[in-house]
């Protein structure tokens, strides 16, 4: 028996799972190898009691409490979690049968555990997941969701902590939104996270779209430097992320778990990751699904809504119906037409507005229409809210579902009130009409499709004296003149086989056995489909007409005869003279015309007379004229025309139109006068001005500045001298006329020409924003200034920087300017750096700075910095000799970019440009050249003069050179300022301090205007 008891434990030692022999009173007798190594606890300390430390301290209270009360002890399965020899709790399934002895008393107590882990961690996350469901079905938040999850998942995987982050709109962040034991000072560096393959942990796994594991945050290379103390502070050691991702691979966060020592996570962590992922990937997508749901159906409700509107507010009565047929909905219109409510008409109560005489027949049809389930109409009379009755076409159309029944029915009620009044009133009017058409002063007749007479009124029969038989047979009746009887029966043959009108004239003899003259017009009459149902023919006297045609033939021979007097004086005129008639067509040439093209008159009209003209100004002329010739008024316009010799000569040709005594235009009568040799003139004198332009191109080298004026030569060879330097300039002048280009040229002609040309017009700039737009500003200067900005300044480096308007600049915006020309240094607003620039200023200005500085808007000691270099550019008014090169110049740019053939300029316009003061100088020439160009219609471009007349009156000469005034106004300024300090000059109470200048600055200018310093006290 001891050796069977022997094998015996051999065998439970060997067996690939723990178990135990227990006493009856329920002490271990006997624990297999197997638990021993498990839970690392030796024989002796497993003895008695001592196999209780192995169970988990939640689990052990109720284990104890079963396993106490043996008596009640039933045999069967209990979960607990036991220790491993490491120290990690596992879930066990505890199977306890009891051995009973021949007395039926329990002899032992025999027990396994077999690890259930696995399926623990299934039903743990099963559990979480329904949860999670649970939570969406009561409508929780997401972040509420997530955070329940990532308390079960710490639960769980404990001392492991979980978190969710999720990716932002823009695809390229992740924001922490789940997990409450997340340490809240790690939360900074996880709100956002870059989405990127060196993104740490989180921002990595959702760049790659794959787990990544982080064993140990102070070592790993793609966790960044400036978080790995605040990890480890944070008890953060080691991180594992799992990207959560929809079943297209699209990105929706992360799940990761964060733990406090440097290790891999286990299979079952990975497990735990996965099954974490997945669930919070259920609760994004149903939560996603969630407001999608929700959106699609307030998009439902305010489509409902409008179609319920739109119903409501079609011109029409509509409803819909039951399968049965009982009214289910009325449209707004039909409660109102009938002054029924919803309530009152729905069902079959909106039969009452039916007419007592209709309701039976109309009921019956409803019915038949409900049985056949097909389409039905059917006219009945409706009862309006005011007690009448209208007739209505009532329709009905069956809306079916998938398998073909009929689900509601829709319909609408049509007034036809008015067309049933008006086909009563048709009927009622048919005799009416029949004795209008008997009335008419005129032969009416209508023929059936194959020209088969029907009926004719009564004046044919009076006519003709025949009866309605006999006229059926018009062309066997000798009713029609012999001549014209052959003709009219083959019209009516070629029309009933074309179906196109008629219309001839032809005689018809009177009863009276006398012929008169007849216009007859015959009309086709159609049905939907297009075909001939009818003819009506209506026959007019014009005999009297016919007589009157015959005196008028007799008319235009004499006139014939008058014209061909005309003619011969024509001829004899040496000058170039054409008729054209009142459709444009030509009539006859003179005979100046013939000789000088060596045409003949038969030529004339004809393709070969045409030949004579240019092609390309025939082309370009062809609307130009018909658009004249429409206007009925006299016009001329310049082309060329063939000599006989062959040599094309140009022509100016004016049209006159003659007029009959209604005002009526019936003929045209054009000359034409050689221009040939004025023509080469001006082409030569255009020649000869291009030829200037490139001349001065060349020397200068300025394409945008136009002109050769003394005035002008003067600017540019200030500029030629100026360019090559670094020197400040100083451009003065009126507005609008061409400071910027000024400065361009100098810049285009300097050596920074290779680098940036920034402009700057200090006007168009707001008083608080001019500093940082010239020398940038700090991140954090201001309100808005969400980054550091460069200046223009800054953006100008190495190359011209332009100021414009410079009078306008603020005066604590000056005093930087003025530390920029001193030490070519600044320093960004906001910003304590300075900053050196190497680059040369042009300022300009068409504002009187002398007088800004006396009333106190503009520093001295700046202008005397700007004006080393003074440009100051003449105003239009002053280089008259430029404007015919300027306006060529502009028409040529203009017609280029609008694509017009503009060829001559109009001297009148020429003289009229010169004559003008332009007070708006280069600017205002521009803009009305150009819109001139985009008004002319021909080859000659001109200026409408009302443009030029009522502007402001010439401004007044300046009293002399800007330099001089400047000069004499410094000049008493510093000597008043030397006689109140006694002709001191240095010192608090000198005169440089009174001045606000440097001593020495003031000693130079004392100097140069040739102030006798001894004198004044």
């Amino acid at each position: 028996m001891l050796d069977d008891s022997g094998r015996l434990r051999q065998i439970i030692d060997k067996m690939p799972t723990l178990a135990w022999c227990n006493l009856p009173d329920g002490s271990k007798e006997f624990l297999n190898q197997r638990w021993h190594d498990y839970t690392g606890l030796s024989p002796q300390e497993a003895h008695g009691e001592g196999w209780k430390v192995a169970i988990h301290p939640e689990d052990l209270p109720q284990l104890e409490a079963k396993w106490g009360a043996l008596s009640d002890f039933a045999p069967g399965e209990y979960e607990v979690r036991l220790r491993r020899s490491d120290g990690a709790f596992r879930w066990f399934l505890l199977r306890i049968e009891r051995l009973r002895d021949e007395a039926r008393e329990v002899s032992r107590w025999y027990g396994t555990a077999t690890e259930i882990e696995g399926r623990k961690r299934i039903e743990s996350l099963r559990s979480a997941e329904k949860r999670t469901l649970e939570l969406i079905a009561g409508g929780a938040s997401l972040r509420d969701i997530l955070n329940e999850l990532c308390c079960s998942i710490d639960v769980e995987a404990s001392p492991v902590i979980s978190t969710v982050l999720l990716i932002d709109p823009d695809g390229e962040h992740l924001w922490h939104t789940a997990g409450p034991l997340v340490p809240h000072d790690w939360l900074p560096a996880i709100s956002p996270v870059l989405v990127s393959p060196h993104g740490a942990c989180c921002g990595a796994a959702a760049f790659l779209k794959e787990r990544v594991i982080v064993a140990d945050v102070a070592t790993h290379i793609n966790w960044p430097d400036k978080f790995k103390d605040l990890a480890i502070r944070n008890g953060i050691r080691a991180a594992w992320s799992e990207p959560i991702l929809t079943k297209d691979g699209e990105v929706l966060g992360t799940f990761a778990l964060y733990s406090s020592e440097p290790r891999v996570p286990t299979d079952a962590e990975i497990e735990l990751i996965e099954g974490a992922g997945h669930i919070a990937l259920i609760a994004i997508e149903r939560q996603r699904s969630h407001l999608a749901l929700e959106e699609a159906l307030v998009e439902i409700k305010t489509s409902e809504n409008k179609l319920r509107t739109i119903i409501d507010t079609i011109p029409a009565l509509a409803w819909s119906a039951r399968p049965d047929g009982s009214a289910e909905f009325f449209n707004r219109r039909w409660l109102d037409y009938a002054g029924l409510s919803a309530e009152e008409a729905a069902d079959w109560g909106w039969t009452v507005a039916l007419h007592p005489e209709d309701r039976t027949r109309l009921m019956e049809y409803w019915r038949y229409v409900l049985a056949s389930g097909e389409n039905g109409e059917i006219e009945a009379r409706l009862r309006r809210f005011d007690g009448e009755f209208r007739w209505f076409l009532f329709r009905a159309s069956p809306l079916r579902n998938d398998s073909g029944k009929v689900v509601k029915w829709y319909g609408t009620n049509t007034d036809l009130e008015d067309r049933k009044r008006a086909e009563d009133a048709l009927r009622s009017h048919e005799q009416s009409l029949r004795l209008i058409v008997d009335s008419i002063p005129g032969f009416i007749s209508t023929l059936n499709a194959a020209g088969e007479v029907e009926l004719q009124n009564r004046q044919v029969l009076e006519y003709t004296g025949k009866t309605a038989e006999e006229m059926k047979n018009w062309a066997g009746s000798e009713t029609l003149h012999p001549d014209d009887l052959p003709r009219v029966i083959d019209a009516w043959r070629r029309a009933i086989e074309t179906g196109g009108p008629i219309d001839l004239e032809h005689r018809s003899r009177g009863a009276d056995g006398v012929y008169r003259w007849f216009q007859a017009r015959g009309r086709p009459q159609r049905d939907a489909e297009g075909r001939i149902v009818r003819w009506y023919n209506l026959v007019t006297d014009i005999d009297e007409r016919k007589r009157a045609e015959d005196e008028l033939g007799k008319a235009f021979e004499k006139i014939a005869r008058s014209e061909a007097e005309l003619r011969t004086i024509i001829d004899a005129i040496p000058q170039l003279i054409v008729a054209i008639g009142a459709d444009g067509n030509l009539l006859y040439a003179n005979q100046a015309l013939l000789e000088y093209t060596g045409l003949t008159k038969e030529e004339v009209g004809t393709e070969r007379f045409r030949e004579v003209f240019l092609p390309e100004d025939s082309d370009r002329l062809r609307g130009q004229r018909e658009v004249a010739l429409s206007r009925g008024r006299p016009f001329e316009y310049e082309r060329r025309l063939r000599r006989r010799d062959g040599q094309y000569r140009w022509l100016v040709v004016q049209y006159k139109p003659l007029r009959d005594e209604q005002g009526k235009v019936i003929r045209w009568y054009a000359t034409g006068t050689d221009i040939d040799e004025r023509k080469h003139a001006e082409e030569r004198t255009r020649q000869e001005n291009v030829a200037l332009r490139e001349q001065i191109d060349r020397v200068f080298m300025f394409d945008e500045i136009v002109g050769s004026s003394p005035a002008l030569k003067t600017v540019l060879s200030g500029i030629v001298k100026v360019a090559p330097t670094d020197s400040t300039v100083l451009i003065t002048g009126e507005t609008g006329t061409g400071k910027e280009l000024i400065a361009r040229a100098i810049h285009k002609s300097s050596q920074r020409s290779g680098q940036a040309f920034i402009s700057v017009n200090c006007g168009a700039i707001p008083a608080p924003l001019i500093a940082s737009e010239l020398f940038g500003h700090e991140k954090g200067a201001f309100t808005g200034a969400l980054q550091r900005r460069q200046g223009r300044f800054e953006l100008a480096h190495s190359g011209t920087i332009f100021l414009d308007e410079i009078g306008e600049l603020p005066v604590e915006t000056q005093i930087t300017l003025l530390r920029v020309l001193q030490e070519r240094q600044f320093e960004r607003v906001g910003g304590s750096r300075a900053i050196s620039t190497d680059v040369r200023i042009i300022a300009a200005t068409n504002r009187d700075l002398p007088a800004a500085i006396a009333s106190g808007t503009f520093r001295a000691d700046l202008f005397y910095r700007l004006n080393v270099f003074p440009i100051d550019v003449p105003p239009l008014r002053k280089r008259r000799e430029d404007i015919p090169m300027l306006v060529e110049y502009f028409v040529k740019h203009y017609s280029e970019n609008l694509r017009k053939q503009i060829t001559r300029i109009d001297k009148h316009t020429l003289k009229l440009c010169q004559s003008y003061h332009w007070p708006g100088n280069i600017r205002e020439l521009q803009n009305i050249v150009e819109r001139s160009v985009i008004l002319c219609t021909g080859d000659t471009f001109g200026i409408d003069e009302a443009w030029l007349s009522g502007r402001d009156a010439p401004r007044p000469e300046s009293s002399g050179p800007l330099t001089k005034s400047v000069q004499k106004y410094q000049k008493g300024l510093i000597e008043a300022a030397l006689a109140e300090s006694n002709g001191k000059v240095a010192g608090p109470n000198g005169a440089a301090a009174k001045l606000g200048i440097p001593p020495s600055t003031l000693h130079l200018k004392i100097k140069q205007l040739g102030i006798r310093q001894n004198t004044i006290r």
